[in-house]
């Protein structure tokens, strides 16, 4: 698995932090790429899709754009059979059908939440384990020994 970026921008301190805590490793630009690119490699990554999809929807400030941006989530990770669609309940998946048409900057908070949950339950503990995780956490400790 290719990483988007050159290992040489971490620290193993910072790497070793990613194991902690989801929040951790997503609030770290290189954790959410080196995450996204584990999820890439195992077929999963709607879930990280959506969620940083949503964080950006919260920053919309214009009720046109919120309105298209709502619709254009709800076609592409909500909607049954949709192209990326995310494993959420039938009553949140109806919740948010109708938040939809008057959109606020909360409408997809609980599919957001469970999505979160199904990450950090699911995927990160995986994530933790992976390959991709321990040879960087690996390659990282040496070059720090050669220091």
């Amino acid at each position: 698995i290719q990483l988007a970026f050159s290992p040489s921008r971490l620290s193993l301190e910072d790497t070793q932090q990613w194991s902690q805590s989801l929040e951790k490793l997503l609030e770290s630009k290189y954790g959410l790429a080196t995450f996204r690119t584990f999820l890439k490699s195992e077929f999963s990554d709607e879930n990280i899709e959506f969620w940083l999809t949503c964080e950006d929807y919260k920053k919309i400030k214009s009720s046109f754009r919120m309105s298209s941006r709502a619709k254009k989530i709800y076609e592409q990770f909500i909607k049954a059979e949709s192209p990326k669609e995310i494993n959420i309940d039938y009553h949140t998946r109806e919740q948010i059908k109708r938040n939809v048409k008057t959109p606020t900057m909360h409408c997809f908070d609980d599919a957001q939440k469970i999505v979160y949950g199904l990450m950090e339950r699911d995927s990160y503990p995986r994530f933790l384990r992976s390959d991709i995780y321990r040879t960087l956490l690996e390659n990282l400790a040496a070059d720090a020994m050669k220091g």
